[in-house]
């Protein structure tokens, strides 16, 4: 699963190197140069590997000698530009490895070549407004964020508005905007300076600065290669690498809002496991959001000692049940800055500070909290937005140093994912509009760099449409997000047994326009605990497969959640399709979403598929029809794939070493079962287990071995049992090579 660099990338990254050393500068003194808005400038041409270069325009006047640091480029400018243009130049032709850059002083333009394709793509800058114009493709495009109008970004305005305040927010979620544009063409485009608006309505697409005056500097890469994985790993090399998280955040997160008593906690929690039902953390909301939460009130630190009036030995309880704690936090200022090492050491508290803001939380996390829910936060700019995602994963390591840190976010930037941020959708509604919008919204999150994601289950408002039926297709949907919590208003519908009590919990839709409490004929549906317990299952069971899904992501940039571009790029029907996705490489996820369904359409790319559910093998390369029942979310697995799964567990700290292998016969495969303790950073000092397995499928035969720089960890042997249509064969597994007949 981990990319493979060839011999080619090699060379190629060489010779963009050896451009970089041996093209001179160009500069031309005397007559005046080109200029945008009125500021002559400078335009610079940077290599920054063999797919990518940066393309910067700095203005002349003034102290601005190089591009701010905002943050969230992972990398600084390491590199020398390889060119530099000021003055009166003439239309001139940069390379930069394998791309040929035409530079047009007036209108300032760049036509981008780049052999053997041709023409990638024109940029032009208007030198009155400082608008960016480039050509907007025949191809979808893709990308740009969490939320926003549709799944191809063609014949949209994009206004790159962050928080809840943007595009439909109750069908289309909260916004994180991320300036970074993927064509199916082919190449992409990160525009790191300025912030500003997409119009990608006509036949050229503009980027427009917001506000004007903020034109320049102008920075941004450029990145082409006709391999989507290599442009996911660009972005990785530019904004960071996605931190690993601990295994339990990939397990089910049950939220919680008002709560009466102390019983009322600790009774919720016996009740999964009494129903072995599988869940790994509760999250519990502050007051102020509710009559009666975890603390005394809206940003405080405070417990509220009417329903946690002895947290520490509350915590220890849930501890011993096998449940981590979330907590649910405000931060009550627009300004964010620093770190949160060396403590508060200002002369008084500055909430602005993340060294004294974290401080605020330590005494409640020193009783044993396990992760944080930062809520709000739609007016921080970019930079406290940023600081904030870090000081959620820095801070909790000041105490816990080898720990991996869990915070949900509701707000983000590019670079978020250096801190093993989560994100959800923020307050949307129980529609299956929202549910239907949320499929593609999820594949575009991904295509940004944002792998962990999911959205409220059931949706945040209940409306007439709130539905056990709606509930149980969203639930469906969420096992095969990332981020698989249930989270709402009128709370205890969120419970897997919730829609067959009768109670619906506190009624909770006052505030919201065109809430509504579901009808009472849907509170008693003995149905929905037994699918749930399905789903719950399936996701826990498939942990194996998913957190090696979450280690390659940290690897090489490719999601989770992953459009079908990335790896049927030559397929332009799967390239349209943002209904469907694939969850990591093998396993294709129709899920249904629309009411009262009794077939699903979908597509199934080219090669042989099989049917999840029912082990059919079917030809892609079509439109397929499967029906469907309540129970049913349409999964298909392509022949090749290695899919292996764990026993059925209550909470991921259950230790098992066995493990079943199913084989879909029908072409060769391979896959990378990864294995850590879960928890600590030890897998950086080589903890690690990495043990790959390999199908021939012409003699049908299968292959195991430890990764390079991998070993054994305990239990020093693995069970597996291998399954290949009828045939099923026992090995153990304890670190040496191994083959396999079926």
């Amino acid at each position: 699963m981990v990319t493979r660099y060839t011999r080619r990338h090699v060379l190629r990254a060489l010779g963009a190197a050896s451009a970089a050393a041996t093209l001179p500068s160009r500069a031309a003194a005397g007559a005046r140069g080109p200029d945008v808005r009125g500021r002559e400038i400078e335009i610079r041409i940077t290599p920054v590997s063999a797919d990518t270069f940066r393309l910067t325009l700095l203005p002349l006047s003034g102290t601005l000698a190089s591009v701010p640091d905002d943050g969230w480029l992972a990398r600084t400018d390491e590199e020398r530009p390889i060119a530099r243009l000021r003055g009166n130049f003439d239309r001139q032709t940069v390379k930069s490895g394998d791309f040929e850059i035409e530079i047009s002083p007036d209108p300032v333009s760049f036509e981008i070549s780049r052999r053997p394709r041709g023409t990638l793509q024109k940029l032009a800058i208007d030198r009155e407004t400082g608008v960016l114009s480039f050509l907007t493709g025949d191809r979808p495009l893709l990308g740009l964020g969490e939320g926003g109008r549709q799944f191809d970004r063609r014949g949209a305005i994009d206004e790159m508005q962050s928080g809840q305040g943007g595009y439909k927010l109750a069908t289309h979620g909260g916004r994180v905007p991320i300036p970074w544009v993927l064509s199916a063409s082919g190449y992409a485009l990160l525009v790191h300076r300025p912030a500003g608006a997409f119009d990608f309505t006509g036949s050229e697409a503009k980027f427009a600065p917001a506000p004007p005056e903020s034109a320049l500097p102008l920075d941004l890469f450029f990145v082409a290669s006709d391999e989507p994985a290599l442009m996911m790993a660009e972005y990785a090399r530019l904004t960071g690498r996605a931190e690993m998280p601990p295994l339990w955040a990939l397990g089910y997160q049950q939220s919680h809002r008002t709560l009466a008593t102390r019983e009322e906690v600790l009774s919720e929690a016996r009740t999964f496991r009494e129903k072995k039902l599988p869940c790994d953390a509760l999250i519990y909301l502050g007051t102020g959001f509710c009559p009666s939460g975890w603390n005394t009130g809206n940003g405080s630190f405070e417990w509220n000692s009417k329903v946690f009036p002895d947290p520490g030995e509350m915590i220890d309880q849930l501890h011993r049940d096998h449940f981590r704690v979330v907590l649910h936090a405000v931060i009550l200022t627009d300004k964010l800055g620093g770190a949160p090492g060396g403590g508060c050491e200002l002369p008084a508290f500055d909430a602005t500070q993340a060294s004294c803001y974290w401080d605020a939380h330590r005494e409640v996390f020193r009783t044993g909290v396990d992760g944080w829910w930062p809520d709000e936060g739609d007016s921080l700019d970019i930079a406290s937005r940023l600081c904030r995602n870090r000081m959620y994963w820095e801070g909790p390591q000041l105490d816990r140093p080898n720990e991996r840190a869990y915070a949900l976010h509701r707000n983000g930037v590019p670079g978020m994912q250096r801190y093993a941020s989560f994100l959800w959708s923020g307050d949307v509604y129980s529609t299956w509009e929202t549910l239907k919008t949320h499929v593609p919204v999820a594949i575009n999150t991904g295509l940004s760099g944002i792998p962990y994601w999911g959205t409220d289950i059931g949706g945040f408002v209940p409306t007439r449409e709130f539905t056990a039926e709606l509930y149980l297709r969203w639930f469906q949907f969420g096992a095969f997000s990332t981020l698989f919590r249930s989270h709402g208003r009128n709370w205890k519908l969120r419970l897997p047994w919730g829609w067959n009590t009768g109670d619906p919990g506190p009624i909770e839709i006052s505030r919201y326009e065109g809430a509504a409490l579901p009808d009472a004929s849907q509170l008693h549906n003995p149905q929905v605990e037994p699918i749930c317990r399905k789903y719950l299952e399936l996701r826990y069971r498939m942990l194996p497969y998913l957190y090696s899904a979450v280690r390659e992501c940290t690897l090489t940039g490719m999601p989770v959640v992953r459009a079908l571009w990335l790896h049927y790029s030559d397929d332009p029907r799967a390239v349209a399709r943002g209904d469907e996705y694939l969850w990591g490489r093998d396993l294709l996820v129709a899920p249904v979403v629309e009411e009262g369904a009794r077939s699903r359409q979908l597509y199934l790319p080219h090669g042989a598929w099989y049917d999840f559910w029912t082990n059919q093998r079917l030809q892609g390369g079509r439109e397929i029809s499967r029906e469907v029942d309540l129970e049913t979310l349409p999964l298909y697995v392509r022949a090749g794939a290695l899919l292996p799964f764990g026993p059925v567990k209550q909470h991921t700290a259950e230790k098992s070493d066995r493990l079943t292998l199913v084989i879909y016969p029908g072409a060769d495969g391979s896959f990378l079962l990864y294995e850590d303790d879960g928890k600590s950073f030890d897998y950086r000092r080589g903890e690690w287990m990495g043990l790959e397995i390999g199908w021939n499928d012409a003699r049908r035969a299968v292959s195991l071995q430890l990764a390079e720089g991998s070993k054994m960890l305990p239990p020093l042997t693995r069970n597996i049992e291998i399954r290949v249509d009828g045939s099923v064969r026992e090995v153990e597994f304890r670190g040496k090579p191994l083959k396999a007949q079926l």
